[in-house]
């Protein structure tokens, strides 16, 4: 028996630890994509075990209950989407250049079906919005700080000079174009086809343009979004 006070027993600990993690991830990247067509409460250990190959038993020790699998899943969805939507867009300048990658980014993220159920959030949104509780309040806090984000976004803009806007102006653009893109998601989810987010693309530079934005700067939105 190795003596504790060694660290020997270490290496084996870590190795566990390794194992669990990775397993974690795998079952949560079935978890978000299965959450983004089910919503949230369709989310059972039980549906999990037989997507993911994984016992029940190990999911159960993973993640303790549904609401602990609920909440990791928005976790794990949230960071998908930092990583495909935001942090790219990151490599802008704030303001109109970073707004216009955001958008274009958010429209990719769909479209593409990063999820096989379209935006992740709209999809789990209409599912927690009437059910206080931890679940709920994460998906809000997500949204919250994406809202934020987006308006932060056209305010440094405006600031700028980028956009020619008054604070009811920089609010409602801030409405409107994420607006414009959970229409695309919902209307290509049901109708099928990449189109709306053709149309949301249009709509988003009509509205920067209204807003004064230069053309240039919104080519990635001319991208073409149809095939």
């Amino acid at each position: 028996m190795s003596d504790p006070t060694t660290g020997d027993a270490a290496p084996g600990a870590d190795r566990r630890r390794a194992r669990g993690d990775a397993s974690r991830r795998s079952v949560l990247t079935y978890a978000t994509d299965l959450a983004s067509v089910e919503g949230l409460d369709g989310l059972s250990i039980g549906g999990l075990a037989e997507a993911s190959g994984h016992s029940k038993s190990s999911i159960a020790g993973l993640f303790q209950n549904k609401a602990g699998l609920q909440l990791a899943t928005v976790a794990a969805a949230r960071a998908v989407f930092m990583a495909v939507v935001v942090e790219p867009a990151r490599e802008h300048a704030r303001g109109l250049p970073r707004l216009v990658a955001l958008l274009d980014h958010l429209i990719e993220y769909s479209r593409t079906r990063v999820f096989t159920g379209g935006c992740f959030f709209a999809a789990v949104s209409a599912d927690v919005d009437s059910k206080p509780g931890p679940v709920r309040d994460a998906v809000r806090t997500a949204m919250s700080d994406w809202y934020g984000y987006v308006e932060a976004q056209v305010r440094y803009a405006a600031d700028a000079g980028e956009l020619d806007l008054d604070a009811d102006g920089i609010e409602s653009l801030a409405f409107e174009l994420p607006a414009l893109y959970e229409q695309s998601n919902a209307r290509s989810l049901l109708y099928g086809g990449d189109h709306p987010y053709a149309v949301a693309a249009r709509g988003m530079r009509e509205r920067l343009r209204r807003a004064g934005a230069d053309a240039a700067a919104l080519k990635p939105l001319e991208r073409k979004r149809e095939v």
